[in-house]
């Protein structure tokens, strides 16, 4: 069956719109989003809302991905980041799902030296990607990412997606934590994409995986090869999940672009049955119903199509 996942902001008063609408299988839960109440009560919570639907919960953990800590008046200025790193310097640096681009010139652990751009103010949570390969991330789950594994074990939830899979080294520490866990890799580097084709495929306990695009185009070497990585990672298992750069068109207009229900489409044509919306599209209801009946119209036509042949 064709489904969606959904990003869902924490208090959105339209959740139990969402987890109504037919074609939502699950609910993710994006956890840099700020929180007013314990951990356990917000997965509790969230948790009632969905099961008593038959809709799962996921825990998305950020363990390596890097992001920004604070904030930071670029150009030329010093950049605090949630990981300690290895860099050989000068790098480029992307922000803004690879649309804006500035060059690290020092590493110092987690800090680090920006030369131009980005020409604005960067906040706390902003993802950055850094796809050198020399970049050396230290640790894996942060002190963040822990806590949300304690809290969902306290509360009966051990579904998770961990970002910037690049070995199984990175599931089996989750493994330890949670021996009940049931994961989504989501592949978002190089690296991710190397562990996939070589370590994924020996190893005793396969993690679902996803094609998280919206780091993975920021990744790869050249913007053409992420037709090969999404469609090489639905051949290795079937089950992957699609993820992010989906319908975006539905951030600035109620009126999806021809290239958002093209990418789709093709995006079912290679193969893949779950897809996951978002935090651009879903943190505002009707960009979010929006998008999910023009999927239930487009895997409804899929369906129809692939029955008759």
């Amino acid at each position: 069956m064709i489904s969606a996942i959904v990003t869902i902001p924490p208090y959105a008063p339209f959740i139990n719109e969402v987890v109504n609408h037919p074609s939502v299988s699950g609910l993710r839960l994006n956890t840099v989003m700020p929180v007013k109440e314990t951990l356990e009560d917000v997965l509790k919570r969230l948790k009632d809302e969905a099961f008593a639907r038959g809709k799962d919960i996921w825990i998305d953990l950020k363990c390596r991905q890097l992001r920004v800590v604070g904030y930071a008046v670029t150009p030329f200025t010093e950049l605090k980041i949630s990981h300690r790193i290895e860099l050989n310097v000068p790098a480029d640096a992307y922000f803004s799902d690879g649309k804006e681009k500035a060059t690290v010139v020092g590493v110092d652990g987690d800090r680090l030296l920006m030369l131009e751009g980005p020409r604005r103010i960067l906040g706390p949570g902003e993802a950055i990607n850094i796809p050198d390969a020399s970049l050396k991330i230290e640790g894996y789950l942060t002190d963040t990412d822990k806590r949300y594994i304690d809290a969902g074990m306290k509360t009966g939830l051990h579904d998770y997606m961990l970002s910037f899979v690049e070995q199984q080294k990175d599931i089996e520490t989750l493994l330890q934590l949670d021996n009940e866990a049931s994961i989504v890799a989501k592949i978002e580097s190089r690296k991710g994409l190397s562990y996939m084709k070589n370590e994924w495929t020996t190893c005793t306990y396969k993690p679902r995986l996803m094609a998280a695009r919206g780091d993975l185009y920021a990744e790869v070497k050249m913007p053409h090869q992420i037709i090969e990585a999404v469609e090489t990672i639905v051949k290795i298992d079937s089950h992957a999940i699609v993820a992010s750069r989906l319908f975006g068109s539905f951030s600035e207009s109620l009126e999806p672009s021809c290239a958002d229900i093209g990418d789709a489409d093709n995006l079912l044509r290679m193969g893949y049955k779950t897809f996951m919306l978002g935090d651009d599209i879903c943190m505002r209801r009707d960009s979010l119903m929006s998008a999910l009946n023009l999927f239930q119209a487009l895997a409804q036509r899929y369906e129809v199509n692939t029955t008759k042949s």
